[in-house]
């Protein structure tokens, strides 16, 4: 009965998520599905990534988290346009549907936008299991997390588009192998693009930028 119950909440959500599509194409926006573990960094890479790719494109963020907008008043002072989501009130969800991202798409106004980015909540499970109406996933690890993520929670990264190795200033101070989370991430997706980048120095942030503005282009010829 349970499984039953999953797969009629997923079928709605995938119905809305198909309604999401088509309002982004209509808005001709590119819509980044940012997901991790909470603590991997994602509002500090968000930080750095729009300050680098504004004013040239037009980006704005919905932000989710269970409760406090901590996270978008960070990302606010960026000058991006901001949302928040906070699930407290829907007892309080790891993850973001797809209805209360076009309610918060429309009440963020896209039509003057390139790119959408959602930062999900932190979590390395449900995200991966709701689709959104997103153009792309993307998946952030960060170096303190350990090598074996991708193969403890594989739906993740099988469905990513592009994967982040997040923190790699701290390599010299922790027993991590960068190589074997490569390794593992490709084991799950072969063909996955793993960036290696610290959100803290902005060391590798140029293959990620160009990745994310070639994607944008590639939707809105923009």
């Amino acid at each position: 009965m349970e499984i039953n119950i999953q797969k009629r909440v997923l079928e709605a959500n995938e119905t809305e998520a198909d309604i999401n599509r088509k309002f982004f194409k209509e808005q001709n926006v590119f819509v980044l599905n940012m997901m991790s573990s909470p603590g991997s960094g994602k509002t500090e890479l968000l930080c750095k990534s729009l300050k680098a790719l504004m004013p040239k494109i037009r980006v704005g963020v919905i932000v989710g988290d269970i409760c406090t907008r901590n996270d978008a008043d960070r990302l606010e002072i960026t000058g991006a346009k901001v949302t928040q989501i906070n699930t407290d009130q829907f007892g309080g969800d790891c993850h973001l549907s797809a209805s209360l991202i076009l309610a918060s798409a429309k009440e963020l106004g896209c039509f003057d936008l390139d790119l959408l980015i959602v930062e999900n909540i932190g979590n390395l499970v449900c995200p991966a299991e709701f689709d959104i109406g997103e153009d792309a996933k993307a998946v952030l690890l960060s170096v303190t997390e350990g090598e074996d993520k991708p193969l403890k929670y594989p739906l993740m990264f099988r469905v990513a588009d592009v994967a982040i190795l997040n923190k790699i200033d701290l390599l010299p101070y922790l027993d991590f192998d960068a190589k074997l989370a490569k390794d593992n991430m490709k084991q799950v997706h072969p063909h996955l693009p793993v960036f290696e980048i610290s959100a803290k120095t902005g060391e590798g942030f140029e293959p990620w930028l160009e990745w994310l503005a070639m994607k944008v282009f590639e939707k809105t010829g923009k």
